[in-house]
């Protein structure tokens, strides 16, 4: 069992002109590949995504974001809670506009979410996180991962936030 517990409850919640604010990341590393179809700016590169808890497909960590921390805290707290890993945090690489159907409330009954998306590289997988129970991690490749993404705007925060950062810190 961990010994970190994730954050629950709406308390600390931070909103924006009816939107709920949410932090997240694109959890990557590196590996060696002899495969020349797989190798993409000259390494290859996989990212981290995590099962969704309430259907098919996949997801990046993601949450809301607190009164009581900076985004990036809440980035990483995200990444340490959902899919347990830790890492260096690296560049902001977009905000992502979505509509929740699961978190819905008083200050923005629509469910209407503005993510806040970086990237973080990661140095180290947990043995023990708070989410371990209902949470899977998936290292994929960039391709795979466009593949099996389970919102649009995470494809987008991938493709058009994540691999454009990548080109431009290769």
């Amino acid at each position: 069992m961990s010994d970190l517990v994730a954050r629950t409850g709406r308390l600390q919640q931070r909103y924006e002109a009816g939107f709920r604010l949410v932090a997240g990341c694109i959890p990557f590393r590196y590996r060696s590949s002899n495969e020349a179809d797989d190798v993409k700016f000259g390494k290859v590169v996989e990212v981290l995504m995590i099962n969704s808890t309430s259907g098919p497909g996949l997801l990046f960590p993601k949450g809301g974001w607190e009164n009581d921390e900076t985004v990036e805290e809440a980035a990483v707290r995200e990444a340490i809670e959902e899919a347990g890993v830790r890492g260096d945090l690296m560049d902001f690489i977009g905000f992502y506009h979505f509509k929740s159907k699961t978190h819905q409330d008083e200050f923005s009954p629509e469910g209407l979410c503005k993510a806040a998306m970086f990237a973080l590289f990661v140095k180290e997988e947990l043995n023990s996180w708070p989410e371990q129970s209902t949470r899977t991690r998936n290292w994929l490749t960039i391709p795979k991962a466009l593949q099996s993404c389970r919102h649009e705007w995470m494809k987008d925060a991938l493709e058009n936030g994540f691999c454009k950062w990548l080109a431009q810190n290769k």
